[in-house]
Order: structure tokens, then sequence, then C-alpha cells
């Protein structure tokens, strides 16, 4: 029986594959728990500098939950029945970590949408910090459709990363949108022909990895902390993380193999 996820590395590259393409990538407790390790490894390990996440078919990024399995276990209308049912109800990495939500994940993470990307699908794309569509694509938010809410991430996340208006628009009605109409918000970096839209988010990977990884991450990690802090609050703690980066030894490397002409040797210190 295959794995409903894969995650793999190929040196500092991370990879993580939804794999569930006849359920359109709908996310069963196993695939939740599975995805969340997988965020945690990446974190964890020190050879990994950026991860690409994308799925399998061409029909789906996500669909979101799984309606049959995830939605009623976390509601309580289904009671656990198996090791992936009780780690999502008792594990507390795994709901933060697979939504990439309240989890300290510093490094950066592109998505490879390679089709519609909904609900749940949608909350783990606002996670990410690079992202790279399907020109087939398409985006929507339905929970208020189903009188729920999009709970893992949206209503904090979303109007901090497009317009208030379209924000709302979007969470209120519940309707799609198409990959066009969110480049045009800003939701989405890039709108590709389907074929092209993995080894692009895997080129952008190959480009970042090559960078200080010490800067990169405290970079990302500056930007998260700043958001939605007045200014003067803002500018401490980036002259912090400057003290840090600049301190490094990454820092006096840079500089010196740009000045020899030569590719730099980081170490991440």
């Amino acid at each position: 029986m295959s794995l409903p996820l894969h995650y793999s590395k190929d040196g500092a590259i991370a990879q993580v594959v939804l794999d569930r393409p006849a359920a359109r990538n709908a996310l069963s407790p196993e695939m939740l728990c599975r995805l969340a390790d997988a965020v945690v490894d990446f974190a964890a390990d020190e050879s990994l500098r950026v991860m690409v996440l994308t799925a399998a078919g061409e029909q789906a990024f996500c669909a979101g939950g799984d309606l049959a399995r995830t939605i009623p276990l976390l509601s309580g209308e289904r009671a656990p029945e198996d090791a992936w049912d009780e780690r999502v109800l008792n594990d507390p990495v795994v709901m933060p970590a697979s939504s990439l939500r309240d989890y300290p994940l510093h490094k950066p993470v592109i998505a490879a949408i390679n089709g519609a990307c909904f609900a749940a699908g949608f909350e783990i794309m606002l996670g990410t910090d690079i992202r790279i569509a399907a020109a087939h694509a398409s985006f929507c938010l339905p929970e208020v459709k189903r009188a729920v809410i999009p709970f893992a991430g949206s209503m904090a996340r979303l109007p901090r990363q497009v317009p208030y208006a379209l924000a709302m628009e979007l969470m209120l009605t519940g309707d799609p949108i198409t990959a066009a109409r969110a480049q045009s918000m800003g939701l989405v970096n890039e709108v590709l022909p389907g074929p092209e839209v993995l080894p692009r988010a895997l080129d952008i990977a190959r480009r970042i990895a090559r960078n200080g990884p010490l800067a990169v991450q405290q970079l990302k990690r500056t930007v998260a902390e700043c958001s939605g802090r007045p200014l003067e609050e803002a500018f401490r703690i980036e002259d912090e993380t400057r003290r840090v980066v600049l301190a490094s030894e990454d820092a006096r490397e840079g500089p010196r193999a740009f000045m020899e002409k030569r590719e730099p040797n980081y170490q991440g210190r």
C-alpha cells in the first residue's frame, strides 16, 4: 500500500508530496501526522535549508481536510479508531506543525501548487513563503458554506497577506478564485503552465539554498516577529538580528568569497 505522503531530501532541499490524488489530496489523520513529522524533521536537520511542498496529480494541490475522517474526528462526531487518530487529538505538535501555524519554523517553504487549493490546503499555503501556481489552479476558503470557519490560520494570516477587503471577500463568500486573480491579489508569486510549476519551485529552492543559511533563517524569523508590531519595536528586533548575523562566520565568509571570486562555503554559523 503506497504512502499518502512522501518526504525526501536532496542535498539541502527537502520535498514533501501529498499523494492521495483520487481524494484530491484531502488531508487524512495519517497525512496530518506524516506532514507534521516531515516539518519537525526539516526544522531540526541542519543540512536542510529549504522545503518544497507539492502534491501528486494535476487536479488538486489539497482539497482540505478529509470530510469523511478528519473533520468528524476533530468535531467529535467520530471517535478515534487508530494511532493516527489518537495522535491528531492528543499530540500537541501535530496540528501546529502540519498547518505551518504556531510552530517555530524559520527555514523557507515554497509551495508548488499544482491544482485546486481549498480549505486546509489554502491554510497550509498561507504558512509558506513563496508560492508558484499552475494556471489551472483555483483557491477557496469554503468553510462558511458548511457553517464552520477556517481555523488553521486564515483569519489571522490572510488579512496580513492581502488587503483586508479581499481577505474578507474570500472568507465570507467561500467562493473560489482563479490562479490569475490570486496572483493579482499578491497571494501567489507566479502562475505557470502545470508542468513548469514544480521545476520552477525547485529552481527557486536551489537559489535560496546557496545563500547564507543563518542569514536566510534570521531574516524569515525577523519578518515574522516584526509583523504587526509598532515600528520602534520592530526596529529593535531588526537591530538584534543584525547583531547576530554580522557576528557570524558566514558574514565574514560571504564578502571574502566575493572579493576572491569564488563560491562561498557557508556553515550556518
